[in-house]
C-alpha cells in the first residue's frame, strides 16, 4: 500500500482518483504530478514501485501545499478574518453562508436544523 503525505491510497485505483484522496489534491494537480513525474496516470496503486512512490512524494513535498501545512493556513486565514472583523469574518463567528448566499429561505446546512419558536403554529 503506498502511503504519501501520510495518506494510505487506496488499492487497486487509478494514480488519478488515487491522489485526490490527499488533501489539498484535486483531479488537475493529481494528473500534473503524474505528468512531472512521468507516471502513466492509468496505472493501479498496486502496480508502483517503489521508485515510483518516492518521485511522486518528493514533487508533492517540494511543489505542492498538502494535508496539514495546507489545513494549518486554511484555519489561520479564517482565524485571520474573525480576528479584523471584517464582514467575511463576521460570517464564519456567526456560522452562517460566507459568500452572498441567500439565507431567508436557504442555508439549512450552514445554519443547523431549524430552532422551532414557541407559538407559532399554524391552527
Amino acid at each position: 500500500m503506498a502511503r504519501i503525505a501520510g495518506v494510505d491510497l487506496p488499492k487497486n485505483k487509478r494514480m488519478d482518483v488515487a491522489l485526490t484522496y490527499i488533501y489539498g489534491i484535486g483531479r488537475a494537480t493529481a494528473l500534473k504530478v503524474l505528468d512531472e513525474t512521468s507516471i502513466d496516470w492509468t496505472k493501479k496503486t498496486d502496480d508502483l514501485s517503489a521508485d515510483e512512490i518516492n518521485d511522486i512524494r518528493k514533487e508533492i513535498e517540494s511543489h505542492h501545499k498538502v494535508e496539514g501545512d495546507l489545513r494549518r493556513d486554511v484555519t489561520s486565514n479564517i482565524k485571520r478574518l474573525m480576528d479584523i472583523g471584517c464582514y467575511r469574518g463576521l460570517r464564519h463567528r456567526r456560522g452562517l453562508p460566507v459568500r452572498g448566499q441567500s439565507t431567508h429561505s436557504n442555508a439549512r446546512s450552514r445554519k443547523g436544523p431549524r430552532r422551532s419558536i414557541v407559538g407559532k403554529r399554524k391552527k
